[in-house]
């Protein structure tokens, strides 16, 4: 079921969003430095250094992106996380569009209490915004929606980063082409 937006929607827009609902999970190829990537992202995490933070983050995109063959981005990570009336920004992709490298920003500390974020709440958010990176350019789709499939796809990268176990998923169409990346 289309999130209430999809209403709004131009019909080349609905298609890409049905197309982007369509795809469940991007399966990882077997990487070995994604484990140790995971596990210094968080002890840099845990030692509340920002620059770390960032070193590691970019550390982990980056073997991430490189095991799916894609561009790389730039990962910026920052300290408190913007707020206003609307509630708190927790990560921002921009595209590199026309020109120049994609910028994924996450932010490592709360609005109000400045606190340092959970572990898998810094994790997730920086796969959220990996998500749109690949929606764009691994499964090429002209714009990245939030839709099931995508929140779904950034579950996906989420348990296999951290090797849990996957939730029976019911059947999904097949995706044609010939990207080594698994998607399903």
């Amino acid at each position: 079921m289309p999130f209430a937006y999809y209403h709004r929607l131009s019909p080349t827009r609905k298609q890409v969003y049905r197309q982007s609902d369509a795809i469940a999970s991007i399966q990882l190829p077997a990487t070995p430095e994604l484990r140790p990537a995971v596990a210094a992202l968080r002890v840099a995490l845990e030692a509340d250094t920002r620059a770390k933070v960032e070193r590691e983050a970019d550390r982990l995109v980056a073997a991430l992106l490189a095991a799916l063959r894609v561009p790389p981005v730039r990962t910026r990570v920052l300290a408190v996380r913007p707020a206003e009336h609307w509630g708190e920004l927790h990560g921002l992709y921009m595209p590199g569009v026309p020109s120049g490298r994609a910028t994924i920003t996450v932010w490592m500390r709360t609005a109000q209490r400045r606190q340092v974020v959970r572990f898998r709440t810094f994790l997730r958010t920086l796969l959220h915004e990996v998500a749109h990176h690949l929606d764009y350019e691994l499964l090429q789709l002209h714009e990245s929606f939030h839709t099931e499939g995508f929140y779904k796809r950034e579950s996906s990268l989420m348990r296999q980063l951290l090797q849990e176990s996957e939730p029976p998923l019911p059947d999904a169409p097949a995706l044609g082409g010939s990207s080594s990346a698994g998607v399903v």
